[in-house]
């Protein structure tokens, strides 16, 4: 099985209400065996349009973390998120939502074998937990997901929002590349 042929299992998927507002099914991208994948809550307007997920203002900054923050292209990592169409308004995903597309991430994440899992946010990190645990209490700490290692850490939407956290995020990342084997690349202020 490939994440292609998973792809096609998905189909024209109406396994849930969000198939009858969504324009695109936003499975995921990148390298199809990365060491790292990153994981978020689902898509936006921009991510339902161009049917790529992380490409709004969020998804600019993501990939200013990968790029600058990590010294890595968006095509070494793999990105996808919890479900794979936009709810109305952006509004949290409902939990019949997350039980239809759940077992796509799992297998996306099987398939992909990352050596670590980034958990983009409260939601990520809660579904692939299966914790009720805050974000803020989450993040810093490593976890585990089917045997993977998990950093939970803020979305960028919210960084966004507290511009202030960016140092909490880079330290979060810098684990990360501790735990990959990579250098910390020289970051210019």
């Amino acid at each position: 099985v490939s994440l292609e042929s998973l792809r096609e299992v998905m189909g024209d998927c109406t396994r849930c209400k969000l198939a009858g507002g969504r324009k695109t099914i936003v499975f995921g991208v990148g390298n199809p065996s990365a060491e790292l994948m990153f994981v978020g809550e689902g898509p936006g307007e921009e991510e339902d349009i161009q049917g790529l997920p992380f490409v709004g203002r969020a998804g600019s900054l993501l990939t200013d973390i990968i790029t600058k923050g990590m010294g890595l292209g968006r095509e070494d990592v793999y990105i996808a998120n919890v479900i794979k169409c936009r709810p109305p308004n952006n509004r949290n995903p409902e939990l019949d939502e997350i039980a239809a597309c759940e077992p796509f991430l799992r297998k996306q994440i099987a398939l992909v074998k990352p050596k670590v899992i980034v958990a983009l946010g409260k939601f990520a990190a809660q579904v692939l937990l299966r914790s009720r645990i805050p974000i803020s209490k989450l993040r810093g700490v490593w976890s585990e997901f089917d045997g993977v290692p998990l950093m939970p850490t803020f979305h960028p939407a919210y960084l966004l929002r507290n511009p202030a956290d960016k140092r909490l995020v880079w330290d979060d990342v810098k684990k990360v590349l501790e735990r990959l084997g990579l250098q910390i690349p020289q970051r210019g202020r």
